[in-house]
């Protein structure tokens, strides 16, 4: 059964389930004149968003526009799935990602590579979305959902380079898939604003990222909408924590590539590092955000490492 939060009148979010654990990847649900979604999530995510827009009385042949961030397959893979349930919707994508949605097979190569034998699990099936129902948006373009309802589209990679966010001016928030780093809502429930940066392969870049949060920052945004999880409507906090932490990520990253470490190590010291952070808010470490945390360092390990292999080889 869909678990749907309620963000403001015109934004609700739909879980869906992502890895089979509650908070981690949702769809948002923008409630105007032109329905639209934002995130498809993956594949298995996609029964979960449809029973989510019936709860909400929306037939998804009434979904104008599908919106993904990015590319990534845990934010987009089950664009194709989604669209064909939804008849009249179009994607809309960044050009940078784009060919990628009309032709996925290195993105499900490279998914592979990072995710073996689980793939299937996560992220099966995944169906090509034909060009026809594709509108690339650029930087500063815009698109009008409904009365005083726009959003406008910002190039902002350091995740990756097909990554833009979404600037809704009704409620004065962005949607940032994955630039602004993962928010964790179990801990949010409990009192504690927690935010880490989310540096997975293959396009982390620390400065583009950087640049990206002072675009956002200098938007002088209400709420700032995870594509992990939720809402923050503290974003200088967000700014704050990404700025402690990703300094951190990647300085440790460096001192193991030295060592000619790899993503365990990396992701053991990071590991014990946010353990510590989160001892001192009394927070147990039977508590359920550590499996959350611990998938999560496992890819942006890689991430990490793969761009000082990158730096060596340039």
């Amino acid at each position: 059964m869909s678990t749907i939060m309620k963000l403001s009148p015109s934004i609700s979010l739909i879980d869906g389930y992502d890895s089979n654990l509650t908070y981690r990847t949702g769809t948002y649900v923008l409630h105007e004149e032109k329905t639209t979604l934002i995130e498809s999530g993956p594949s298995p995510s996609v029964s979960y968003v449809l029973e989510g827009l019936s709860a909400l009385n929306i037939h998804p042949a009434d979904v104008a526009y599908l919106i993904v961030t990015h590319i990534h397959l845990d934010h987009a893979g089950g664009a194709g799935l989604l669209l064909r349930h939804c008849p009249n919707a179009k994607l809309i994508v960044h050009p940078r990602g784009s060919r990628h949605m009309i032709n996925p097979s290195r993105l499900i190569d490279g998914a592979k590579a990072v995710y073996g034998e689980r793939f299937d699990s996560l992220f099966d099936p995944i169906i090509p979305v034909a060009q026809e129902r594709i509108i690339e948006l650029h930087d500063r373009e815009s698109v009008n959902i409904g009365e005083g309802s726009t959003l406008t589209f910002y190039d902002t990679p350091g995740h990756s380079n097909h990554h833009f966010s979404i600037h809704d001016s009704k409620s004065n928030g962005i949607f940032t898939g994955d630039t602004l780093g993962v928010h964790y809502e179990l801990l949010q429930k409990e009192g504690h604003h927690f935010v880490l940066p989310s540096t997975s392969p293959s396009q982390f870049d620390p400065h583009a990222l950087i640049k990206s949060l002072e675009l956002i920052e200098e938007l002088n945004v209400d709420a700032i909408y995870f594509g992990h999880f939720s809402a923050s409507y503290q974003p200088s906090l967000v700014f704050q924590q990404i700025r402690e932490w990703l300094p951190h990520f990647v300085s440790q990253g460096q001192a193991i590539f030295d060592k000619q470490g790899n993503e365990k190590d990396l992701a053991e010291t990071l590991h014990l590092m946010i353990q510590s952070e989160l001892d001192q808010k009394k927070i147990p470490r039977s508590h359920p955000v550590y499996e959350h945390i611990h998938l999560d360092l496992q890819v942006c390990s890689l991430g990490i490492l793969q761009y000082f292999q990158k730096q060596v080889q340039q």
